[in-house]
C-alpha cells in the first residue's frame, strides 16, 4: 500500500478536521505515493524513534505530538526537531501526526484516559462550536427517498445519538429554462410549476464536498437549487475532554492513589482537598487549564489533566479537586489504542508499537 492509500484509514480514526486551529497535523514528512514497508506508532516522533524505525524496517511513523510545529526557516540540526526531520528524510521514512484530531474524537485520548480511570457514562466537556452546517435542497415528490438516503449515506443526518435525521415539507417550485436549457421537466421557455419536496439535512462540516456530490448524483435536474447555512450549534460528540463518573464514589486520596496508579506518573500536583467524595470526574489528556470553568460548571468532583500553573489551581474554587498529573501520562495510553486500530484495518505489513520513552520529565 502507498501512504496515500494509508491515510484514509488514518483519518477515518482522527478526522483532521476535528484538529483546532492552532494544530499541525497529518502528513508532515514523506512522499503520498511512497510505498509503506511498516508502520511505527509513537507518541513523539524524536530522532531515537526515527531509529527504531530504520532498525525495525518501518518507512512511516505515526505519532501523536507533530514533531514540525510551527514553521522552519532553515534545517541544519542544530536542535531535537531538526535532527529528526533530517534523519527521516535521509532514510525515506515519512512522518504523519494526529494530535488534537484524536483529542477531539469521541472515541479518541479523553475516552481512553476515562476508560483507564474506570470513568463511565462519558460525555464531551467542551463541545465543538461553529461545525454544524445544513443543507436545504429541493426535489421532485417522486426522488425524495433517493436524495434524502444518497445524502445518509453521504453522513449527512447525523446528530448525536441518531442518524437518518432530516426534515421534508412540500411546496411548489417554479421555472422557466432559457435557450440553453434542457430542463428534466417541461420544455424550454415554458414557466413550470411543480410540487416539490424541500429537504433539510445538517452535517459536519468536513463532509460538505462529499454531501454536495452524492446530492448532485442523484438529482436529476439540470440545474440543483441547494443552500448550505452556518449554525451555532455545538456538536455534541466532537470536542476537548471528557466528563463522567466513577462506578462507586471514592475517598479523595483513595481517588488520587489510584489516578497515580493507573497512569504510572511519578507524582500529582494537586489543589486542596475538600473532604467529600469524588464521584463525578472531568478529564482532558495534556494541557487542560482553559477547561477548569467548563469542569466546574458540569459539577466536576475532580479534574484530571496537565501543565497547570501555580496561580490556576486557585480557580478550582474550593469546588472540586484539581489535579495535574503530567502532560505525558494523561496521554500515555493513546500509542497503544492507535497500534491496535491500525492492526485491525492494515494486515498486509507490520504495526510497530515504539519502545522508546519519549517523555522528557524526569521525578527525583
Amino acid at each position: 500500500m502507498k501512504i496515500k492509500e494509508i491515510i484514509p484509514v488514518l483519518e477515518e480514526l482522527a478526522p483532521l478536521a476535528y484538529a483546532e486551529d492552532f494544530d499541525n497535523v497529518g502528513l508532515l514528512v514523506g512522499d503520498y505515493d511512497s510505498e509503506v514497508t511498516g508502520i511505527l506508532v509513537c507518541h513523539d516522533a524524536l530522532e531515537a524513534v526515527v531509529d527504531e524505525a530504520i532498525e525495525n524496517k518501518c518507512n512511516m511513523i505515526v505519532c501523536f505530538h507533530p514533531i514540525l510545529f510551527s514553521g522552519l526557516k532553515k534545517i541544519t540540526g542544530k536542535n531535537y526537531v531538526e535532527r529528526a526531520v533530517i534523519k527521516a528524510i535521509k532514510n525515506d521514512i515519512a512522518i504523519y501526526a494526529i494530535h488534537t484530531a484524536l483529542d477531539n474524537h469521541q472515541e479518541g485520548v479523553n475516552k481512553i484516559f476515562c476508560d483507564t480511570l474506570g470513568v463511565t457514562n462519558c460525555k464531551i466537556l467542551i463541545p465543538k462550536s461553529n461545525y454544524i452546517q445544513k443543507l436545504v435542497t429541493y426535489a421532485p415528490l417522486n426522488k425524495l427517498e433517493e436524495i434524502r438516503t444518497a445524502l445518509f449515506d453521504a453522513g449527512a443526518g447525523a446528530l448525536g445519538n441518531y442518524d437518518n435525521c432530516s426534515f421534508v415539507s412540500t411546496g411548489e417550485g417554479s421555472f422557466k429554462g432559457n435557450e440553453k436549457s434542457n430542463p428534466t421537466i417541461g420544455e424550454k421557455h415554458v414557466l413550470e410549476k411543480v410540487q416539490e419536496n424541500k429537504i433539510e439535512v445538517t452535517f459536519e462540516r468536513h463532509l460538505q464536498g462529499k454531501i454536495l456530490n452524492a446530492l448532485f448524483n442523484a438529482h436529476d435536474y439540470e440545474e440543483v437549487a441547494y443552500e448550505i447555512y452556518n449554525l451555532e450549534n455545538k456538536l455534541q460528540n466532537v470536542g476537548m475532554g471528557m466528563i463522567g463518573e466513577l462506578e462507586e464514589a471514592m475517598d479523595e486520596i483513595a481517588f488520587l492513589k489510584m489516578v497515580k496508579e493507573k497512569t504510572g506518573t511519578g507524582g500529582i500536583r494537586h489543589s486542596a482537598l475538600l473532604g467529600k467524595k469524588i464521584k463525578r470526574v472531568a478529564v482532558l489528556g495534556g494541557s487542560g487549564s482553559f477547561a477548569i470553568k467548563a469542569a466546574l460548571s458540569q459539577k466536576a468532583d475532580a479534574f484530571i489533566t496537565a501543565d497547570l500553573k501555580y496561580h490556576q489551581f486557585y480557580e478550582a474554587e474550593n469546588q472540586m479537586v484539581l489535579a495535574d498529573i503530567g502532560h505525558f501520562e494523561s496521554e500515555r495510553y493513546i500509542k497503544n489504542y492507535i497500534v491496535r486500530q491500525l492492526s485491525e484495518k492494515l494486515t498486509t505489513f507490520a504495526v510497530i508499537l515504539s519502545t522508546v520513552n519519549t517523555n522528557p520529565v524526569n521525578y527525583l
